[in-house]
């Protein structure tokens, strides 16, 4: 496990940014309701004559009137998008970075065995994802607790999961495109975070793109229709978790056989 420690340590400063950042944007989300709670069933209205712009964010299933309204939208914004580019940012560099920085030479030199190589690499950015959405739920029930608000635990409990999961499926696709770069893949990572992002906005805005909601991991982690319907999209969660699976495969395999450079 030296390669996954060493891993861990190298990307410390990235993941303390990170979560630092969204951990605080979700706070401060959060601590201002009680200032504007008065004026959230008004925007609530206003926002349900909006048309298609209210069913793209899935503001037509919520009353921002209530704190769980509210909540989902902001977590949505804060923890799905924000937790989104850091896990296509993490999965993406993961393999690509050693020709980059020039280390594969000496990587691979150690008796190691790529597929070892491939997996410490990967519970990295698994552990990465993981302590990020730690420190984000802490905060946020902290601050949950300090403004005392009533909350439904199980609604709450099924958010962070999602977002959990939706990072994790986009860890393990960015992960397996890794194995394929030779140089610096951001934006590609960034690119296909953002692409995923906006097909579940389409996806939102007419039937015929419904299907779109069986690629993009936001098509679960839907924090509108979480808190409408009590319960995740097994359907749509099913069918990211293949699609992440596919990709971890491939990727293993292409770079078990990857000429190095």
């Amino acid at each position: 496990m030296t390669l996954f420690f060493h891993e861990m340590k190298k990307n410390r400063l990235s993941l303390l940014i990170w979560s630092v950042v969204i951990a605080f944007m979700l706070c401060v989300s959060v601590m201002i309701y009680p200032e504007m709670e008065g004026q959230m069933a008004e925007m609530s209205d206003m926002f349900a004559d909006m048309g298609s712009f209210t069913a793209a964010f899935g503001m037509d299933k919520l009353n921002f009137g209530e704190f769980m309204g509210y909540f989902g939208i902001e977590c949505g914004n804060v923890l799905g998008l924000g937790g989104a580019l850091f896990a296509a940012l993490a999965g993406i560099s993961a393999l690509a970075k050693e020709e980059k920085d020039r280390t594969a030479e000496f990587l691979l030199s150690h008796p190691v065995s790529r597929i070892k190589i491939t997996l410490q690499k990967l519970l990295s950015v698994f552990c990465q994802i993981v302590l990020l959405n730690l420190v984000v739920v802490c905060t946020a029930v902290l601050c949950i607790t300090v403004i005392d608000v009533e909350v439904e635990i199980g609604k709450i409990v099924l958010i962070f999961l999602s977002y959990l999961l939706l990072q994790l499926e986009i860890g393990m696709i960015t992960f397996g495109i890794s194995a394929f770069l030779k140089g610096n893949g951001l934006g590609i990572g960034l690119g296909l975070a953002m692409l995923l992002y906006f097909a579940n906005i389409i996806s939102n805005l007419t039937e015929e793109a419904k299907f779109l909601k069986y690629i993009t991991p936001f098509g679960y982690a839907d924090s509108a229709q979480i808190i409408s319907d009590n319960s995740l999209k097994w359907e749509y969660l099913a069918t990211g978790l293949a699609i992440g699976a596919v990709s971890l495969i491939i990727g293993f395999y292409k770079y078990s056989k990857k000429d190095i450079s």
